[in-house]
């Protein structure tokens, strides 16, 4: 696809997740570097349309341009598209009648922000819910069930720019319906000074998997291991037979995936699902995470046509969070579990090769454009590979869910 848009913008996303821990939508921020290119809403929505068929998980659209926004109101984005207003736009009599014929196609809208004055009042149907930054949410210092006077809401909201657990649940105290992003190193440390062990109940029998692939073992050994865990099992034909995982037949055992895959492959989604075996609902957002930062860098390499290259960034990414997952330093984590050389200086040593396309990774969870170009640089590559890499991302993270 060769699309102009996709040079001129930095793309960033963020799950926005809801009071039972379950990624309801991905939010997708488009923010604009060059401000004097003219930047077109049809091939933004043909780049989404890519990711998000008709249909398919909703994407919520947080364009950070004013110019290109006003282009997207008057476009006709698909209906699994949410397109975040800010009031300001909103609020402006010139925008009514194209807001509301996009409520009448069937888009989902979100009111962004306090409104710096009335909203016109035929408007107020058209938007679903309202994203309030919780700095800026006056009721966050009510107690549940009370409403101050002339504090009532009437549309649903979600909370955005929440850091601690804390100010999570009381969000969701106060009746928020989901908030954007989620606090890793609040959720991890909580986990870990209730008692919780996040990773705990399959870790033993993956890091076994691992260190027995990594050496080669005969097939019949690592069935007898992968016995002893049945949901494991279980977990690893789901996750191979997903249509992310691209194969033409159906795999039915442990011996047959292993026969089709190979090894090295085999290790990589081993690696995977050590990163995603947390049964503790707050970790699932965290192990969100760590699947599209492999995915990602995988697909940030992929270029180089080089298969080692990717199979270890890949399992650079997945793994980057087990540290917060299982409250350990990678320093002691990766005595146990075999990983080569790059991977280690990157998550150990914070350096190496691979380091960059992590920071990157890192970045794009931001929604910060400067900090992903001033990391995508270093890489030469260019913000339309970024972009590339991100959508293609989501893409096959949509598949695996």
């Amino acid at each position: 696809m060769d699309n102009d848009v996709l040079r001129n913008i930095a793309l960033s996303y963020s799950p926005m997740v809801d009071r039972h821990r379950k990624i309801v939508a991905t939010r997708l921020t488009v923010s604009s570097l060059r401000t004097q290119e003219v930047l077109k809403a049809d091939q933004l929505l043909a780049a989404i349309a890519e990711v998000w068929p008709e249909g398919g998980q909703p994407v919520s659209l947080n364009v950070m341009s004013e110019t290109l926004l006003n282009d997207l109101l008057r476009a006709r984005p698909q209906s699994s598209v949410m397109i975040e207003i800010p009031s300001f736009i909103a609020c402006d009599p010139a925008n009514t009648q194209v807001i509301a014929q996009l409520h009448a196609r069937g888009n989902v809208l979100l009111l962004h922000g306090r409104p710096p004055s009335l909203l016109p009042r035929e408007l107020l149907p058209c938007f679903k819910h309202s994203i309030v930054d919780l700095a800026d949410d006056r009721r966050k210092n009510e107690m549940p069930g009370q409403v101050e006077s002339g504090m009532a809401r009437h549309m649903g909201f979600i909370q955005s720019n929440v850091r601690t657990v804390a100010e999570m649940e009381s969000s969701f105290a106060r009746g928020a319906l989901a908030i954007l992003g989620w606090p890793i190193e609040e959720v991890t440390s909580a986990a870990a000074s209730s008692g919780g062990r996040a990773g705990q109940p399959d870790m033993a029998v993956l890091v076994e998997l691992i260190r027995r692939v990594d050496a080669g073992e005969d097939i019949d050994k690592l069935e007898a291991v992968l016995k002893r865990d049945p949901s494991l099992a279980y977990q690893l034909m789901r996750y191979i037979n997903s249509p992310a995982f691209g194969l033409s037949v159906e795999i039915g055992s442990f011996r047959h995936a292993i026969m089709l895959l190979g090894y090295k492959r085999l290790k990589r989604w081993l690696a995977l699902l050590l990163a995603t075996a947390s049964k503790d609902a707050n970790m699932r957002p965290v192990m969100y995470a760590s699947v599209r930062r492999g995915i990602f860098m995988e697909q940030l390499v992929a270029h180089m046509g080089d298969e080692e290259i990717r199979g270890e960034v890949f399992i650079c990414g997945v793994f980057s969070l087990l540290d917060k997952i299982f409250q350990k330093p990678f320093s002691d984590l990766l005595q146990t579990i075999p990983v080569p050389e790059r991977v280690y200086q990157a998550l150990v040593d914070g350096e190496g090769p691979h380091h960059p396309y992590l920071e990157l990774a890192r970045a794009v969870e931001t929604e910060t454009a400067p900090v992903i170009h001033e990391c995508a640089d270093p890489l030469l590559l260019s913000l339309q590979e970024v972009n590339r890499a991100v959508l293609a991302t989501l893409t096959m993270a949509n598949q695996l869910d």
